[in-house]
């Protein structure tokens, strides 16, 4: 059984859930990307909803549960999903307004204790073992969650409640869509060993494959072998595997530590080898990414470019800037600059991608004017266009190189 097939099961709890020894929640947005985009089409609620690309090598990024109901499951290619699901309503990306959001939702998170993990934008874990005195049990406090997010966004988010982070994120996927789970910590066992071997951290599908050759199926099968045959099979993968078998993660709830480089790349339709076409999108990521670290409050001195030619090898180049910037024009300047010097003007390429690294917070940055410079430019521009597309949409100001681009954005 993969991944994509675990079930979600009957979330309520047999009575009164002790959650004493629980500190641990896992909080995680439902369908978060296609929530979003219902958010400004509530008519499209209960209905199929895919976000991603519509070009041939397009993928989903995010699916309602009514999409999923027809097998649509992010990743999968769109030519799949389309077929899969040809009523679905299919939605470009809005990574702004997903990034938006999340910012919002970590807020709400950080509201409850500055012991906040996020492993992606759209869920965290909390360690809520010090906010009881003032906001009560970790179920209390995780009900207070569900409902500041539905109230302030309009979406919804399924919530674990653990001893550990390991269980809580299990709890919060088996709880989904909309739910809360609480496994009490002398349940735990009970809990696990009935759920297929491919639920456990490190166990992709080659593992999952000779797991069950071995005729280990379940949890419970993998904590009934031997530790020492584990590791004889797998090496110290094995041991890991059996201490998660038995619920055993000391591992801690580790604050969120600063993002180290903000980047967008691009797969194209089908490869390219127009210089036009290629830097046109480069201008296009670069846009994305200056928007990205203005919205993160980011500043970053390294602009690195990649390029993957059509035999899948890729090439990387990078330059490290005078000065800190979050200005779009500065960005795609060096990554044109970087293009060209690579030398591949009339090479097939089937991906480009823009990174900005070596970041550091904006509001401590300075800049040196140079002779003629002016005090305002190029970023108190683009902020007004910020501000234009936290109105109006992204397609509301875009430069005009732009305005007739030949394919929409398909983002990995």
């Amino acid at each position: 059984m993969s991944r994509n097939q675990l079930l979600p099961r009957d979330p309520s709890p047999r009575g009164p859930a002790d959650d004493s020894g629980c500190p641990i929640l896992h909080v995680d947005m439902d369908a978060f990307y296609a929530s979003v985009e219902l958010i400004d089409r509530p008519g499209l609620r209960g209905t199929p909803v895919i976000v991603g690309a519509t070009g041939a090598r397009g993928v989903v990024l995010s699916a309602t549960y009514e999409a999923r109901r027809f097998g649509v499951h992010s990743a999968m290619p769109m030519t799949r999903a389309r077929r899969l699901c040809p009523q679905a309503t299919v939605i470009p990306p809005r990574h702004d307004a997903y990034a938006e959001v999340s910012r919002g939702v970590m807020e709400i998170f950080k509201s409850i204790t500055p012991e906040v993990e996020p492993i992606a934008s759209d869920e965290a874990f909390l360690d809520v073992g010090g906010a009881r005195r003032r906001l009560g049990s970790p179920v209390a406090i995780a009900r207070s969650i569900r409902d500041q997010v539905a109230d302030r966004f309009g979406i919804t988010c399924s919530v674990g409640v653990a001893s550990s982070k390991f269980v809580a994120k299990l709890a919060s996927r088996e709880c989904k869509p909309d739910g809360l789970l609480v496994v009490p910590a002398d349940r735990v066992v009970e809990f696990l060993h009935p759920l297929p071997v491919a639920a456990l951290w490190g166990v992709g599908e080659r593992t999952e494959q000779a797991l069950v050759r071995l005729g280990i199926r379940t949890v419970g099968d993998l904590a009934h072998v031997p530790v020492a045959t584990l590791q004889r099979e797998f090496g110290a993968v094995g041991a890991h595997l059996a201490a998660l078998a038995w619920g055993r993660d000391e591992r801690r709830v580790v604050p969120h530590t600063p993002d180290k480089s903000i980047g967008n790349e691009e797969t194209f339709p089908h490869d390219v080898d127009d210089p036009e076409t290629i830097t046109r999108e480069l201008l296009r990521l670069s846009e994305r990414v200056a928007a990205r670290l203005r919205a993160a409050g980011h500043v970053g001195r390294t602009v690195s470019v990649k390029l993957r030619r059509s035999d899948f090898t890729t090439i990387t180049r990078s330059r490290t800037l005078r000065e800190a910037t979050d200005v779009a024009k500065e960005i795609y300047d060096t990554s044109r600059e970087l293009f060209e010097a690579a030398g591949l003007d009339r090479v097939r390429l089937r991906l480009v991608g823009v990174r900005v690294e070596n970041l550091s917070p904006a509001a401590t940055a300075t800049r040196q004017l140079g002779l003629g410079d002016r005090e305002t430019g190029w970023r108190e521009a683009e902020q007004a266009m910020d501000r234009a597309v936290r109105r109006f949409g992204p397609d509301a100001v875009v430069p005009g190189s732009l305005v007739r681009r030949p394919f929409g954005p398909m983002d990995p």
